[in-house]
């Protein structure tokens, strides 16, 4: 499942498997829910949910993301950090890959917009615009739904569109 460390971030842990499960309570200092023998299989881990959640939760909130990451490495339990947008437009393979460009809005304003994804050495695309303006196709999409100019004033006036 997903939990949020110490420093407010978060990492999926999957602990689903009977010996993964127990290699993660004893690295959480559980042994006593690592040789618990009504969790020794899934179906014992599931009825009793609410409660291994609870005591991960603790786990984890009570560190910091890196050394959570660390400790579940150490004892072969598969976990990773789960990047906020923050993470992703600071991280070095994001920015080498170009998985954000920048782009500017038509008043000028500059964002970042999402790259061209899966990158093709022979055809690696980009990206020619940044969309049209809210409602530029109001009027076409409106004919074509039957809305005479009309219609279409009148739900302009109306702030509908």
């Amino acid at each position: 499942s997903i939990h949020t460390s110490k420093d407010g971030k978060h990492v999926q842990i999957g602990a689903n498997g009977d010996a993964i499960f127990k290699r993660f309570m004893s690295a959480i200092g559980r042994d006593d829910l690592a040789n618990d023998p009504a969790l020794a299989s899934n179906d014992g881990r599931d009825s009793r949910r609410d409660e291994l959640y609870g005591v991960i939760d603790r786990w984890v909130n009570s560190l910091p993301l890196e050394q959570v990451v660390e400790q579940l490495n150490k004892a072969e339990v598969p976990a990773s950090r789960i990047y906020s947008a923050q993470d992703m437009l600071g991280d070095p393979q994001f920015l080498a890959r170009e998985m954000f460009l920048k782009a500017q809005l038509p008043g000028g304003k500059d964002f970042k917009m999402p790259g061209i994804v899966p990158k093709l050495s022979d055809t690696p695309g980009s990206c020619e615009w940044v969309g049209p303006q809210l409602g530029e196709h109001n009027s076409v999409v409106l004919a074509e739904l039957g809305y005479d100019a009309a219609a279409v004033t009148r739900l302009r006036e109306n702030g509908a569109i």
